[in-house]
């Protein structure tokens, strides 16, 4: 019996120092734990204000569109609306990009410009024109340049021609013959 207990005691031993041999091996080996996992890339916090040019007031309810695009490639478009307060903030524009914002409110003519984004936080101020006078390099028919009025127009309709009126004197009314009284 004495021997039995003698080779388990061996047989425990030896397993013990193969187990700790492998792990002292394995800690030099990186754990894999499935796919290789990829932070998101860094956002900017970017804030639009958008102003009346005439007064310098907010317009609400205005679409702001936001479209990034990163070394070339284009991320989609965000639409957001301005609050009370004339602003619309967005969050997740990547750093490191460039930024497409158009501004589209009603009465007035759409804005869009460029914007490179650098910094973690960037603040944009548009301030809104009315519709102007288109300029044309067109001419009219009659040789003059073409102008219309600035703002949303109905578009040129001819007047319809007015009938002369006949130039003979009309004949004169001659009485109905009537029948002899008796």
């Amino acid at each position: 019996m004495s021997s039995q207990r003698g080779v388990w005691s061996k047989f425990a031993l030896v397993l013990c120092l193969a187990f700790i041999s492998l792990q002292a091996l394995g800690q030099d080996a990186p754990v894999r734990r499935g796919r290789k996992y990829k932070p998101p890339p860094d956002t900017s916090h970017i804030e639009v204000q958008v102003l009346k040019h005439a007064t310098g007031k907010p317009i609400m309810n205005a679409a702001v569109v936001f479209n990034p695009t990163k070394d070339g490639k284009d991320l989609g478009s965000l639409e957001v609306k301005t609050n009370p307060e004339g602003k619309a903030i967005i969050d997740v524009i990547p750093t490191g990009s460039i930024v497409r914002v158009q501004v589209i409110a009603n009465g007035y003519a759409t804005y869009a410009q460029d914007y490179q984004v650098d910094e973690p936080t960037r603040e944009i101020q548009v301030s809104m024109l009315r519709p102007q006078e288109q300029v044309s390099a067109y001419e009219d028919n009659t040789g003059k340049a073409s102008n219309r009025k600035p703002g949303v127009q109905e578009p040129i309709r001819p007047k319809p021609a007015v009938k002369p009126a006949p130039t003979t004197p009309p004949a004169p009314a001659t009485p109905a013959p009537t029948a002899p009284q008796q």
